[in-house]
């Protein structure tokens, strides 16, 4: 047979090079020693807005992080472009430890752990006396998320003019919670901010609480225009009754030093993650009388310690009735 070309073998024919394991991947990261640091002000669909320096800078998470995410309050390092002008995006590579978290469920039953808000020194908690009614299933459970995360609480009672506060803050008088009570038009004319101020100074704030209670309007009293033009784009709009909180939102605070974060208005505080281990150490005249509790105490089973703890003297019995009312919420629905 007569063949064209050159009379081929094996040897000639070309082999496409396995590029697979070639080059083998390496695990040594970037140390991203030019790294800025910079605060999370707010979190909106995987664009992050971070204040580095004076100014505001956009941002995404880095692919190295995995599935580490950050939230508002995080201490982030970031590269790239610091610019902040229009259509530029910098990257967060790191995200700093952080010294306290407001953790929730969806619900009691839903295992996945979702992290609201990092590095708040308190929580408070907003609540109307009427107008909505008090939902005091949803002030415990918010009251242990604060306790489990590290956060001091701190409630602010609203609307004192359609109800006394008498009846509500002897449910917490045992725990000894700060608390500053307003009416209707402290929310409006900045009477309540002033008086809300006093607890704020030095401090990143969290505030939480259902709609309608007043929260935003309290929190645009405490924080002005010109400084929340610093944000960017605002993402809180509020009206009278009307709460339109999207996302949790960092905002530097007038007047004083300090930070608030709105957060948007909870329907349920789920409690899942909480361990009641922790719980306790809000309770430092229980905590040594949980030492002769059976291994994993729920801290409400009859061989518990702390009934003699308390009965020999130690502690008051309001507080361990506190301490069980509030671990309670974890097997209760708000609104029972």
């Amino acid at each position: 047979m007569r063949r064209y070309g050159k009379h081929t073998d094996e040897d000639d024919i070309r082999q496409r090079p396995n590029r697979k394991g070639t080059r083998p991947r390496t695990t040594i990261r970037p140390k991203h020693e030019d790294a800025v640091e910079g605060l999370v002000l707010t979190v909106d669909r995987g664009r992050l807005t971070c204040l580095v320096d004076d100014r505001i800078v956009f941002a995404m998470k880095a692919r190295e992080l995995g599935r580490k995410a950050a939230v508002v309050g995080d201490r982030v390092s970031l590269v790239g472009d610091l610019t902040g002008e229009k259509d530029t995006l910098a990257r967060i590579v790191r995200i700093g430890e952080r010294t306290s978290v407001l953790r929730r469920t969806a619900d009691d039953d839903d295992p996945y752990e979702r992290v609201v808000v990092a590095n708040a020194d308190q929580l408070a908690i907003v609540t109307a006396l009427a107008d909505p009614e008090p939902r005091p299933r949803l002030i415990d459970r918010c009251l242990v998320a604060a306790f489990d995360g590290g956060l001091e609480p701190f409630l602010v009672l609203t609307k004192s003019d359609l109800a006394p506060p008498e009846k509500l803050l002897e449910l917490y008088g045992a725990l000894d919670i700060p608390h500053v009570v307003v009416n209707r038009d402290e929310l409006y004319d900045g009477g309540a901010a002033d008086r809300v101020r006093e607890h704020l100074d030095g401090r990143v704030t969290a505030f939480v609480g259902h709609s309608g209670v007043g929260k935003t309007t309290l929190v645009n009293a405490l924080v002005p225009q010109d400084k929340r033009r610093i944000t960017g784009h605002v993402n809180a709009v509020t009206g009278r009754g009307r709460h339109t909180t999207t996302s949790a939102l960092a905002l530097p605070l007038d007047v004083v030093d300090g930070w608030v974060i709105d957060t948007p208005g909870v329907r349920s505080f789920g409690l899942h993650h909480v361990d009641p281990s922790r719980v306790i150490h809000a309770f430092p005249d229980l905590e040594p009388g949980t030492e002769n509790c059976p291994r994993a105490c729920g801290h409400d089973e009859p061989d518990c310690a702390l009934d003699a703890w308390v009965a020999e003297g130690h502690a008051d019995p309001a507080r361990l009735y506190s301490l069980r009312r509030l671990l309670s919420t974890r097997e209760r629905r708000e609104g029972d």
